[in-house]
């Protein structure tokens, strides 16, 4: 349900509206309408400052150096540190830019050294004096079978080192008929490098130590965060204000639920200003705030991740809500995941894991969902419970096993009752949208909706109705016939009054074009939810059986491979399952329903200003 809104406009001095501002902000019942962007370069500044403590704290929460190899020195020198009282998000850019800055050094210097240790020791000085007294040393590197002894006797050389492959050498002087290829000459020699790398080996042990450190300063940074924000909603709600009167008179416009109006109206009669309140309507475009029941509340954060819902629209949550418990389940399919994720609900209940303490109730209610579901579906970790002795016969008689005649063929169980679904969630979603439709444009805005849900939801009603022998055929050609006649007045001559009435037709053959070719796609989508359901069954079936083939007839030992490929396989399916059973039902609730039910989610969320 959307919450009812009213619309407040707060007239006061524009020297007064920051206090009365902070005012507000401490009632934290009003959203005070804010710029979308930057308004200008404090609130950019602001901006910026707020992206680096987001990244900081993602940073932060992102480390973990116990894999490293020294990560006992790591620690031991985080232990020893001088506490850093500055910025913690100076601290860790300075950590990280050391950190990079020397493992780019250290990669480089390993290739020097690997080039340098064939050059021995050479003093630097004594080099750059040579060639001050006009004496250049000149490096080469030549193939051994090429290499001639007589050479030393040519050229004023010597022989620095060989191996199997190659012969390295110095020359002293300029020479032209030296048959070798002449080597870049080394910068520094085998012990400076090696000095050079122990202080980046260094160095960056103590960046890593510094980052360790900083592990513990997260929640300081979240703090920070968390003030940076409430900051900047009173600037941007101080910098909205439009200014009337020579810039001596500020207009504010902000919107608070019409239940806390005794709470709201008693603060601002206690300010320094002047107000008007009136009911928010859609041409306001106010916040939107829902409101649903315990079940319901823990889906509307899916709908925010489509888009809340405009003022006169229909809250989408309680529908998506059901819907979606039983896609997931669907796509699960297996009771045991089901336990399993409503451990992992009571368990995030307890400790904020990835952020997703506020979620623990949606994770728990989709794992309730899932077994019991999973139970009618007749699979626990992959076990058929339809083939076992042990299962109760009328445990078996409630599951979805066996096969459905129709039309000469025969066909699962469980995948007609997903196509089931679909019909029944689409005609839902039609019939929510001809609804919607006339509240909000009238019902001649939704003649055209109004005929396709009385050709399509009342013909499947007259098809049941005859199969199953509830209308004979007399009443059932007496139906087909109204149905008909209603359906392709309002599809193809009423479908918008007023128009033209070959416009009309028109656009009714286009309208009929795209139901054809749509309908029958949405419906078909769902059978996903069948497919996947047997999939994650047959998988985790499929390790169970190869399990089962390490044992042998009397296993002693063989339990050990037995359990590791148990746990490995089902935690590698939960994690498969879990996956598309979120990406699917999701797809099937923003594509399929949310399409045919016309819903926008256009709407802005409800966000007061408030510390």
């Amino acid at each position: 349900m959307i919450v009812k809104m009213t619309k407040y406009s707060i007239l006061l001095l524009t020297d007064r509206k920051e206090s009365a501002l902070e005012k507000i902000q401490k009632i934290g019942l009003m959203d005070i309408t804010r710029s979308s962007k930057p308004i200008d370069k404090t609130s950019e500044a602001m901006l910026e400052g707020i992206s680096a403590s987001r990244r900081t704290m993602e940073i932060l929460s992102s480390i973990d150096l116990s894999k490293e190899e020294d990560y006992n020195e790591i620690e031991k020198t985080a232990r020893g540190l001088k506490k850093d009282t500055r910025d913690p998000r100076v601290c860790l850019a300075e950590a990280q830019a050391g950190l990079e800055e020397m493992t780019q050094r250290l990669q480089q210097a390993n290739l020097e050294m690997e080039a340098a240790r064939h050059w021995g020791e050479f003093n630097s000085k004594k080099m750059e004096a040579l060639a001050n007294e006009g004496i250049k040393l000149h490096f080469y590197t030549v193939p051994v079978k090429k290499f001639s002894a007589d050479w030393t006797e040519r050229w004023p050389m010597s022989v620095i080192s060989t191996d199997d492959d190659t012969v390295w050498f110095v020359v002293a002087g300029d020479f032209d008929d030296i048959p070798a290829e002449e080597a870049s000459k080394p910068e520094h020699s085998y012990a400076e490098l090696t000095k050079e790398i122990w202080n980046l080996q260094q160095g960056i042990l103590v960046n890593k130590a510094r980052m360790e450190a900083l592990k513990d300063r997260r929640e300081e940074v979240e703090q920070l965060y968390n003030d940076q924000i409430g900051e900047l909603n009173l600037y941007l709600a101080n910098a909205s204000g439009e200014s009337v009167a020579e810039d001596k008179i500020c207009l504010l416009t902000g919107f608070a639920p019409t239940e806390d109006e005794a709470t709201v109206c008693e603060a601002l009669d206690q300010m320094d200003l002047y107000y008007l309140k009136s009911p928010a309507t859609k041409e306001d475009n106010p916040p939107i705030k829902l409101r649903n029941n315990w079940f319901a509340r823990n889906f509307e954060t899916l709908t925010g991740m489509y888009g809340m819902p405009v003022y006169d629209e229909f809250d989408p949550t309680p529908i998506l809500a059901p819907f979606f418990l039983l896609f997931w389940a669907f796509c699960m399919g297996d009771a045991g995941y089901g336990l399993v994720l409503i451990g992992v609900g009571l368990l995030l209940r307890k400790y904020n894991i990835l952020d997703l303490k506020n979620h623990w109730r949606l994770v728990t209610t989709l794992g309730v969902g899932a077994t019991v579901i999973g139970l009618f579906l007749g699979t626990f970790f992959g076990i058929n419970l339809a083939e076992l002795e042990s299962t109760p016969e009328w445990m078996r008689n409630l599951m979805l096993a066996g096969k459905v005649q129709f039309g000469g063929a025969s066909y699962d169980t469980s995948m007609v009752a997903a196509i089931a679904i679909g019909v029944f969630h689409i005609c839902l979603a039609m019939i929510i949208k001809a609804v919607g439709l006339t509240k909000r444009f009238g019902i001649k805005s939704a003649i055209s909706a109004w005929g396709w849900v009385v050709l399509i939801v009342g013909g499947l009603l007259v098809a049941a109705g005859a199969l199953t022998s509830v209308l004979d055929a007399q009443a059932t050609k007496v139906a087909v016939i109204v149905i008909g006649v209603i359906s392709l007045l309002s599809i193809y001559i009423f479908n918008k009054p007023g128009r033209n009435p070959l416009i009309n037709i028109g656009s009714g053959l286009w309208d009929t074009y795209n139901m054809a070719t749509g309908i029958l796609g949405d419906v078909l989508s769902y059978i996903r939810l069948y497919a996947l359901g047997l999939a994650g069954g047959m998988l985790g079936g499929a390790f169970n059986d190869l399990a089962g083939m390490t044992l042998g007839p009397n296993p002693t030992w063989q339990w050990i491979p037995w359990l590791l490929i148990v746990v490995f396989g089902h935690a590698l399916n939960f994690a498969m399952s879990c996956l598309g059973a979120f990406v699917h039902p999701l797809r099937l609730t923003f594509v399929e329903y949310f399409k045919n039910s016309g819903y926008e989610g256009k709407g802005i969320k409800f966000n007061p200003l408030k510390k």
